[in-house]
């Protein structure tokens, strides 16, 4: 039995993620719950191993099960969950809210537009995850005033977050992945992708306002009370507030400054919590941390951990460089539109650091069947295949998990097939104008 289970590791390991995957898509029981049966399946078969090991017959180390658990996104979504929940308490957030349905006179479109703005432009300098957390708040006050579903705000402003999270290095994993792999810098990125990216999310946006346009009505006395609505006695506490800000300001700047002091972010967003824990009641704040979605990633990391673990990433990867047959232009497409489509389902993280190294041997001179021209457009392929792809499903990126759990507590349920119906319209338009751009700017 266990012959047969190392024998047909990637199989197995497949399977059982596919059928979570099929449960997860249902519905049918709450998504943390059907991610932790999935990876102590695979634990219990040995699919993955439990300590990481040397391997003396391949020369190389094998990663334990918490290799495969990236606790940098663990820690970070912790700390900003606690650092948003203690930040709120000041009423900052409905200060902001209020603020802009005041700006926009209290145009339910011109709402979202804003706040799909903002969030497309800080996810560029921000983790996209730090983002929707930091707008989710802002959004739940919105919708109350409005008396409307924050649901179509929601998923603008996760698609938003995923186009704009595409612009720069830092905004989205993949894309510092790649950039460390391809010697790529920050303004490599701003000037190779920025223009792209800007294009995407106006069109994006504009679609998406059309969609949602029989629900973001509201009548003229409700906007005119918007309009002129009293911000003066918002703000609760103003100590909380102050602290609050300069905590988060801090924060960010250490996640901006990234490149320079080589600090990994979540220790920002840990240390900005902790610190305004000093303040708090511990026992409270945590009671507010969303434990599902945190223990949905865990139980998601370990069942892709297991499928890459058993050589599942590295095939599906091998498949599309050979259909490639030594074309630049076939090469840049395929992993355009196959990185599009695999990283809507899978996490783009193990992808990418799978797919980065075999692009560097598909453009290594020393391979003899290496592809010439101007190699850089399969790097751009990637990211933005990577990054665009994020917005096909509910699962497709850390962003949409953490937007669809943190609704799902506020009373609002974003199902999985409600947000693709609208991601995958985006997501295809978003790799049609990539295609183009690629094709007109590298290929043709």
């Amino acid at each position: 039995m266990l012959e047969f289970i190392q024998t047909h590791g990637m199989l197995i390991s497949g399977l059982v993620f596919l059928v979570a995957y099929i449960f997860i898509a249902s519905e049918k029981f709450q998504k943390s719950v059907v991610a932790l049966i999935g990876a102590a399946i695979v634990l219990l078969l040995g699919l993955v191993p439990v300590h990481g090991y040397f391997d003396t017959q391949k020369m190389e180390y094998i990663k334990g099960v918490f290799g495969y658990v990236d606790f940098e996104v663990i820690f970070l979504l912790v700390g900003m969950m606690i650092i948003v929940d203690i930040s709120s308490r000041s009423g900052i957030y409905k200060w902001i809210a209020i603020n802009l349905l005041k700006i926009t006179k209290g145009h339910p479109m011109m709402v979202m537009f804003a706040l799909a703005l903002f969030t497309a432009v800080a996810s560029a300098f921000l983790d996209n995850v730090t983002t929707v957390v930091l707008i989710m708040p802002i959004t739940f006050v919105i919708a109350k005033e409005f008396e409307i579903d924050p649901v179509p705000f929601l998923i603008t402003e996760v698609l938003a977050s995923n186009i704009g999270g595409t612009a720069t290095l830092i905004g989205d994993p993949p894309n510092i992945i790649i950039g460390s792999r391809a010697g790529l810098s920050f303004m490599d990125f701003v000037k190779e992708l920025t223009p792209l990216v800007t294009i995407i999310f106006i069109i994006s946006m504009a679609l998406l306002i059309y969609m949602f346009r029989k629900e973001l009505v509201g009548t003229p006395e409700k906007m005119k009370y918007i309009a002129n609505l009293d911000n003066s006695k918002t703000i609760v506490d103003r100590k909380l507030m102050m602290r609050s800000i300069i905590t988060l300001l801090i924060v960010i700047l250490g996640f901006v400054t990234h490149d320079i002091t080589h600090i990994s972010a979540f220790i920002f967003a840990l240390g900005g919590a902790a610190f305004l824990l000093l303040f708090e009641n511990p026992k409270e704040i945590y009671k507010e941390v969303e434990w599902l979605t945190i223990f949905f990633f865990i139980g998601l990391f370990i069942l892709i951990g297991a499928f890459e673990s058993n050589g599942g990433i590295k095939f599906l990867a091998d498949k599309l460089i050979v259909l490639t047959n030594g074309s630049l232009d076939a090469a840049v497409m395929i992993i355009l539109w196959a990185s599009g489509v695999l990283s809507g389902i899978v996490d783009n993280i193990p992808y990418t650091a799978t797919m980065a190294p075999l692009i560097s041997e598909l453009i290594n001179p020393a391979n003899p069947h290496a592809i010439t021209g101007n190699t850089h457009a399969l790097w751009w392929a990637l990211s933005l295949g990577a990054c665009l792809g994020g917005n096909l499903t509910i699962v497709g990126a850390a962003a949409n998990v953490i937007v669809s759990e943190t609704a799902a507590a506020e009373g609002y349920k974003i199902s999985f097939m409600r947000f693709m119906k609208y991601g995958s319209i985006i997501t295809f338009i978003s790799l049609v104008l990539s295609s183009v751009y690629l094709y007109f700017r590298f290929l043709h």
